[in-house]
């Protein structure tokens, strides 16, 4: 690529910041961990377990979880460019949910009550309990609304990697969304004989930071658009087929910690998976790079 269009890649800045005017929603995500911190530390000290059906072991995973999305939500909401008003509609729910998972979870474990499927408490936590349920079923309204609307954006002129990267992470949380379902109607997360159905809930999830990470990071590299596509797709198509092998595996009863086919495949496909992060993180040191050269040229 010549200097003349080196010079113009550096010039040519991403408009939409992510994160931009989400203050609100960081802060939310961000109290999850805190709220993790401090049950970690309660947990150094005593048990986890608490009688009848406390966990706080749960409440720490969760509460982390929730913050994690919710952060990476805070990041991409910018990306959709959505009205004042409706933009404001969509971070007061995520925080309303967000705030009410924080305080049922946390709350009711430390109680030693199940938050979403107790046996052994009074008509309100059962109550509560439900209405965890209902709140569980927004959170997964909102993220189909916001998958139909970021792939109803037709050929994105700003950061189109990075849209591409959500677009595929959608897909994902929706299946995670379905696992979380799944969970609602069972009154359980165990399913047939070894299987977990909040593994594939929780990786599901998390396609909102292994996705949308590679397409960062390319959004700057100095080599042909073409194969930064190709790339962002191979990464993104080996993780959702991970993701169906893995759901295959739970459907089927199984643990997807088992020598079996189904999880080795899905092994397979993590690695090709990282191995396009690989190649992005490299891409993008490199680019840095040039950058710190082109720097002191220029000084």
């Amino acid at each position: 690529m010549s200097k003349f269009a080196k010079a113009s890649q550096i010039e040519n800045e991403p408009t939409v910041k992510l994160f931009e005017g989400e203050r609100a929603l960081v802060i939310i995500g961000i109290f999850g961990f805190i709220l993790s911190a401090g049950i970690a530390i309660y947990m150094f000290f005593r048990s986890s377990i608490i009688l009848p059906e406390g966990n706080v072991k749960d409440a720490f995973s969760f509460n982390a979880a929730i913050g994690t999305y919710i952060l990476s939500i805070a990041a991409i909401l910018p990306l959709t460019r959505f009205n004042t008003a409706r933009r404001k509609v969509v971070r007061g729910l995520f925080i309303f949910t967000s705030l009410y998972s924080y305080t049922i979870e946390t709350v009711q474990n430390f109680r030693g009550i199940s938050p979403r499927f107790s046996r052994e408490g009074t008509v309100v936590d059962m109550a509560a309990g439900i209405l965890f349920g209902v709140v569980s079923l927004v959170l997964v309204g909102l993220a189909v609304v916001l998958t139909v609307h970021f792939f109803r954006l037709k050929k994105p002129s700003q950061r189109p990697l990075l849209i591409m990267g959500i677009r595929y992470a959608f897909i994902s949380v929706l299946t995670a969304n379905i696992a979380g379902l799944w969970m609602i109607l069972l009154q359980d997360r165990l399913t047939g004989v070894t299987g977990n159905i909040i593994v594939l809930h929780g990786i599901g999830f998390h396609a909102l930071q292994t996705l949308i990470l590679p397409a960062w990071l390319l959004e700057k590299a100095v080599i042909n658009e073409r194969f930064k596509r190709r790339l962002i797709h191979a990464g993104c198509i080996a993780w959702l087929l991970m993701i169906f092998m893995i759901g295959i595996q739970t459907a089927l009863g199984e643990s997807v910690f088992e020598l079996t086919p189904l999880p080795i495949i899905a092994c397979l496909f993590f690695l090709i998976w990282f191995g396009t992060v690989v190649v992005a993180c490299m891409l993008s040191i490199k680019k840095r790079k040039e950058l710190t050269v082109t720097a002191k040229v220029l000084e």
